[in-house]
């Protein structure tokens, strides 16, 4: 169960919001009261508010007058609930709310005690939300009718702390144990849709998380620069930096997660348009030496997946995986993996090598690239297929501390 609160200073365009009346409400007839206390009965957005005015202009003037509570159970919880079962659940969320008091970390106090069950509210049903989730809305008079003010003070953990422990006497899940069971299926979702899309765009992927039925939240700089992200599913919602291995669904992370997820799809592409332009090499005739997909003497094993995702099982030199080791130190270098792997690809013949220059600018078509000669050894070979690993991925630098 969520719960949201908030002392705000348009209160009256809050109540006309909550009873329905607002413009704003496509549905009406799907909210419902559920219970006023301290007011006359029946009584229209105006009327409540005129009544809470009463109350107000016998105090000290205050800018937020008003207290606006939402309070969002999971569906399943309340699929069957009448309007004495709402009624129950807040008098038990505002029986939680108004009990407590909070403490900073110096002991001192920060918030006193609420006084609810003695102020103005009304209280609404609302069922005409998008994510189809029934969810409670009131709005409370900030003075109560001893004239004592609620304190808004950490207002938004006293709502969150009542839902809490009103979930757990109920025996329902609490609102971090939901969250923090959908963020492993969150995170799927979004690697998923990275990995059917044909190239990087943030609006696909926006709309592609949308059909899947999130929202995406998005949080722009002053100059209108995107710096972040959040995604939203019924009454959850999910910063990008909680999804992910290591944050690579954040906003600045997400192409480079994309281009890992499809890095042999784009070098089998390269490989198809390079041998379109370039004269195919002499290469040394095939013997029984260049077999690596069975076991010999001094050999290790090594899988790779092509890029239709089949798996595939070779048998490699174990001084030539040593040097792959050692060239792409997994501590040194962040994408060590995607490097042996496009290195192991090019040493066993999986890859045909694609013409890129490894030289600098200047004329003519002519590659440098490796090709492996009829008197290369299997380290020499090595070495040529690492330098083109390099030039085709680029070696990524891991940040952070290291030991």
């Amino acid at each position: 169960m969520i719960a949201k609160a908030k002392a705000i200073s348009y209160g009256i365009n809050d109540l006309r919001y909550i009873t329905g009346e607002s413009k704003h409400k496509k549905h009406p007839e799907k909210i419902y009261r559920v219970l006023d206390n301290l007011l006359p009965p029946e009584l229209d957005a105006m009327g409540i508010w005129n009544s809470m005015q009463l109350t107000l202009s016998q105090h000290r003037p205050i800018k937020n007058s008003i207290i606006r509570i939402e309070l969002s159970p999971s569906p399943e919880h309340t699929s069957f609930y009448d309007i004495e079962d709402w009624q129950k659940l807040w008098h038990e969320f505002a029986e939680e709310f108004d009990k407590q008091t909070i403490t900073g970390k110096d002991g001192k106090v920060r918030s006193s005690p609420t006084n609810l069950a003695n102020s103005k509210y009304t209280v609404y049903l609302h069922m005409e939300s998008k994510g189809k989730v029934p969810h409670l809305h009131a709005a409370i008079c900030r003075f109560d009718e001893n004239g004592n003010i609620n304190n808004d003070h950490n207002i938004h953990l006293r709502a969150q702390r009542a839902a809490e422990r009103v979930a757990v006497k109920r025996g329902w899940k609490t609102a971090e144990e939901i969250r923090s069971r959908n963020i492993p299926e969150v995170s799927r979702e979004c690697m998923e849709v990275l990995r059917t899309m044909p190239s990087w765009s943030w609006e696909e992927y926006k709309k592609a998380l949308a059909r899947r039925g999130y929202s995406v939240y998005e949080r722009k700089d002053k100059k209108d620069v995107l710096r972040g992200y959040a995604i939203l599913k019924g009454n959850a919602k999910y910063k990008a930096s909680e999804l992910g291995v290591a944050r690579n669904l954040m906003i600045s992370k997400l192409p480079r997660t994309w281009q890992k997820l499809h890095y042999r799809e784009r070098l089998a592409a390269q490989v198809n348009t390079s041998q379109i332009h370039r004269p195919e090499p002499v290469r040394r005739p095939t013997t029984d030496m260049d077999d690596y997909t069975h076991y010999r003497s001094g050999s290790v094993s090594y899988t790779l997946s092509s890029h239709s995702g089949r798996e595939q099982r070779f048998y490699i030199p174990e001084r030539v995986l040593d040097y792959f080791n050692d060239e792409f130190d997994y501590r040194e270098v962040a994408n060590s993996s995607e490097l042996t792997d496009i290195a192991v690809a090019i040493f066993v013949g999986m890859l045909d090598t694609p013409a890129i220059s490894a030289g600098g600018g200047g004329g003519g078509s002519q590659s440098n690239l490796p090709w492996r000669d009829k008197d290369d050894d299997d380290l020499q070979w090595a070495r040529r297929c690492a330098r083109t690993a390099t030039l085709l991925l680029g070696k990524k630098p891991r940040t952070g501390l290291r030991r």
